[in-house]
């Protein structure tokens, strides 16, 4: 059954789906996978959010971002709450964001590995380029230009590039 409140709340997530991350602009918070849950009461909206890794400094800009477009469709009460546990996993993200980040030309996160192996741990993680599909890559730097991406270069292409880091 349809009820007042479901419908408020799918509107509520449809203005989430235009609310994007301000390091990265092609992903909303919603293709990040940051929305944990929205709920809706007497006294107003709560908006419940998981930053990407603690003290991730585009948190404050998002929460003010998710404040205005809502204030922006008339909501007046609006809460947001962030919680740490459980943490962040780049599993949450939508293979439509991990799509967008290839476009735009960040490697996109890994699937976790399933199997513990000393000797994969010690070789370089397998990172595909996202401008020309080669796995022939190798790291620069453990950070790229944010500190949830690392600095990868082609040896195909020769190209530099972001990997969003899989956690």
């Amino acid at each position: 059954m349809v009820t007042a409140h479901s419908i408020e709340e799918k509107k509520i997530w449809s203005v989430l789906e235009t609310v994007t991350d301000p390091e990265v602009p092609v992903l909303t918070v919603t293709d990040l996978g940051i929305i944990r849950n929205v709920k809706i009461n007497a006294e107003g909206i709560e908006v419940i959010i998981t930053p990407t890794y603690t003290g991730c400094p585009a948190m404050d800009m998002i929460a003010m971002n998710i404040r205005l477009a809502l204030a922006e469709q008339g909501y007046k009460k609006i809460k947001i709450t962030s919680v740490l546990s459980p943490a962040w996993t780049t599993d949450w993200m939508s293979e439509e964001g991990k799509r967008k980040l290839k476009e735009y030309g960040i490697a996109p996160p890994n699937p976790k590995q399933q199997v513990c192996n000393d000797k994969l741990f010690a070789e370089a993680e397998a990172v595909q380029c996202p401008h020309c599909n080669s796995h022939h890559t190798h790291r620069i730097s453990e950070f790229g230009s944010t500190a949830c991406k690392a600095l990868y270069q082609c040896d195909d292409c020769k190209e530099p590039f972001d990997y969003f880091k899989c956690h």
